[in-house]
């Protein structure tokens, strides 16, 4: 069990593991799985609800006063790892392929996670209002951004007619206005969350439970295990293994130079670091119709499980050290 806990694989992890097995035995197909895709829908409309309910007010205020450290994040997070993601293309294409190189180069243009952010900053002693307020601010800006991107680097070499603003409505739709409805009705609500944190983080992770059974259904329905070996899966690790290592070690060291105190740097650290797979596998949906959605959305898979693993263990580390001191 201590080794389990050292490596966060947690009991939703597991789950998250079991999802993509019963997807490759037995996965969802036909009209079960038009039945299947509106439920999720709904599904991450009433999560994204809930997470909007969760915001408060208060945090949202403080995060737009302290406007030097999300810029910070946000250039992690929608300029650093983009560069990084389109830097490596002339290794990762030939090795990878086409479609798991733009789930790779997808992952680069996410935005950050909003659960973990905060948890792990607040484990570590960190800013976990600056974490609430740059992780929630990195989600929202990136339902517009995240298609931009896609449309610029991905679809811009490939698909000359495509058109980012259908995707960015249905992104709307689908992840901000139920985000902005929960704002706006957590007055009424949010007591009523406080009295069931249990049965809110049930949904949570029933949800991306939902969409990851569904996006590697389609994919094992379309051949996914045929295309991609173990070979090529060693390499997308390694790769997801060295670009986490570098994104994690500038995070380290530049907002020490940029003269962020020590809650900051860890808020910084933990935000500017990770990619969300609770909006990213919702967005791939959305925005690669047509395209084999199980390759794209692999490398998310890979790098949340590393991001998990790596940032329980400083996290832990760096409380340890704020208790000795």
């Amino acid at each position: 069990m201590k080794m389990l806990k050292l490596l966060a694989l947690d009991r939703f992890t597991i789950l998250l593991i079991v999802m993509v097995m019963l997807a490759i035995f037995i996965p969802v197909h036909g009209q079960a799985a038009n039945g299947f895709g509106v439920v999720t829908n709904i599904a991450i409309a009433i999560l994204f609800f809930l997470h909007g309910a969760k915001l408060s007010r208060e945090a949202i205020i403080q995060g737009i006063l302290h406007w030097k450290l999300h810029a910070v994040v946000f250039a992690f997070t929608f300029a650093l790892f983009p560069i990084l993601g389109l830097l490596a293309k002339p290794l990762l294409l030939p090795l990878l392929g086409q479609q798991l190189y733009w789930g790779f180069l997808f992952m680069c243009f996410l935005p950050s996670t909003v659960q973990s952010s905060i948890a792990f900053t607040s484990v570590a002693k960190g800013s976990v209002a600056a974490a609430v307020c740059s992780a929630s601010f990195s989600n929202l800006i990136g339902m517009f951004i995240t298609p931009i991107l896609v449309s610029v680097f991905i679809f811009g070499q490939s698909q000359h007619g495509y058109d980012p603003t259908s995707s960015i409505i249905e992104i709307t739709l689908l992840l901000l206005v139920p985000f902005i409805a929960g704002q706006l009705l957590r007055p009424i609500i949010f007591s009523y969350m406080q009295k069931a944190p249990s049965i809110v983080k049930a949904f949570d992770q029933g949800t991306i439970l939902m969409v990851v059974y569904g996006a590697f259904s389609a994919a094992v329905v379309a051949g996914l295990w045929h295309q991609v070996s173990w070979t090529i899966l060693c390499y997308l690790t390694i790769a997801c293994s060295l670009l986490l290592t570098i994104i994690m070690l500038l995070a380290l060291y530049i907002p020490r130079w940029f003269g962020f105190n020590r809650a900051d740097q860890i808020a910084i650290f933990f935000c500017g670091s990770k990619k969300t797979l609770a909006s990213g596998v919702p967005m791939a949906q959305i925005l690669f119709i047509g395209q084999p959605i199980g390759m794209i959305v692999l490398p998310i898979m890979i790098f949340h499980q590393i991001q998990l693993m790596v940032c329980g263990i400083i996290a832990n580390y760096w409380s340890k050290q704020h208790t000795d001191e």
